[in-house]
């Protein structure tokens, strides 16, 4: 009887400590504002240095040069009613921020100081015009998405990291009618390999693609829910040829069907996840190999087999967005919420056992 009942009592312990490294894989920080940040990077600049930069509603920037000890307090002059919904960086002085909006509420400025000037890039008039999402492959080579202008979607370019111009609309396939993409974490573009990818919602949740750089585009319907406004992909990411896309119907966080699909040929063809997120998730990235974590409203999950099964995290912290680099990874969320994944110090990824699955 004794060796059962410590049996049970050592069984019961890891159980406690398991889930507890589970629902601690976030470890939050305290960003100065309450702003609500949907825009997150994080860029590796030496061995052990990296630099994390977030954005969010009434102009909100912060930047952190040391692993979240200290966020300072950036501003663009003129700015302060700006939205900005997603922020691209390259070290501690060089940084593309996107603001989403109608017309030229939409814009994309850059810093090459830190954040002390910035140079308004880009805006535009026309109606249909709304940022959702930037994507860079380096300082000067980035990509940037709006919802349908003239029936199609817009792309933007710069090869130089100061002009930005429309990439050719005549092989981009006609958007339907109500069709377009979601801003909500800055993720619905992303540079896979050698392709552009972003993802769509409303009547349809497609996939656009492209392999040569803007040149022509293919798009490929999934079978991610859609059919309303709120509802369709919200967020892609890559490894490899290994693409995963997420999201569902914001006003429905807790429905988990069908918000999570997987890709093993670069985009070309999509499938259900066999195992889903335990809601609406805004926001994907990869950390390592086949290894994504996403997040949403009522918590975040993980994937170790590049998105074809995900286990719920084990706690309901409301992130929008999330972004790796070198394993270093940071989420942002509303009330100025700023939380760093700090599991890989604490728990062994390599198996999904490892942690309980709660739902």
């Amino acid at each position: 009887m004794r060796t059962l009942i410590l049996i049970f009592i050592l069984f019961v312990g890891i159980f406690v400590l398991a889930y507890g490294d589970a629902a601690s894989w976030w470890q939050i920080q305290k960003s100065g504002t309450d702003a609500n940040l949907r825009g997150v990077n994080v860029r590796r600049t030496g061995k052990d240095n990296y630099v994390a930069w977030v954005s969010g509603t009434r102009g909100a920037i912060r930047r952190s040069l040391d692993r979240g000890k200290s966020w300072k307090e950036i501003r663009v002059d003129g700015a302060d009613d700006l939205d900005f919904r997603d922020i691209e960086a390259f070290g501690e002085d060089t940084a593309y921020l996107m603001s989403s909006g109608d017309g030229e509420k939409s814009r994309i400025y850059k810093t090459s100081d830190g954040g002390k000037s910035w140079r308004l890039q880009y805006s535009d008039k026309r109606a249909g015009f709304f940022l959702d999402s930037l994507a860079c492959g380096s300082k000067d080579h980035c990509f940037a998405l709006s919802d349908p202008v003239d029936g199609k979607f817009l792309v933007l370019v710069t090869g130089d990291g100061e002009h930005w111009s429309e990439l050719p609309g005549g092989r981009m396939p006609v958007a339907l009618a109500t069709e377009s993409a979601f801003a909500a974490s800055g993720t619905s573009i992303a540079l896979c390999d050698s392709n552009i990818l972003f993802g769509t919602g409303g009547p349809a949740a497609r996939v656009f693609r492209s392999a040569d750089c803007g040149g022509s585009w293919t798009a490929v319907e999934t079978p991610l829910a859609h059919g309303n406004s709120s509802s369709g992909i919200f967020s892609i990411a890559c490894s490899g040829r290994s693409v995963v896309a997420v999201g569902g119907d914001y006003k429905d966080p807790s429905g988990a069907g069908r918000v999570a699909i997987y890709s093993t040929d670069l985009g070309e063809s999509w499938h259900l996840a066999a195992g889903q997120t335990g809601g609406y998730r805004s926001g994907a990235a990869f950390f390592s190999g086949t290894e994504v974590v996403a997040v949403g409203t009522n918590g975040s999950d993980v994937s170790h087999d590049g998105g074809v099964h995900w286990t719920h995290l084990g706690s309901s912290l409301n992130l929008n967005a999330v972004s790796f680099s070198a394993g270093d990874g940071w989420a942002v969320g509303p009330k100025g919420a700023i939380a760093r994944f700090v599991h890989r110090t604490s728990i062994d990824t390599s198996s999904p056992s490892r942690l309980p699955t709660a739902r």
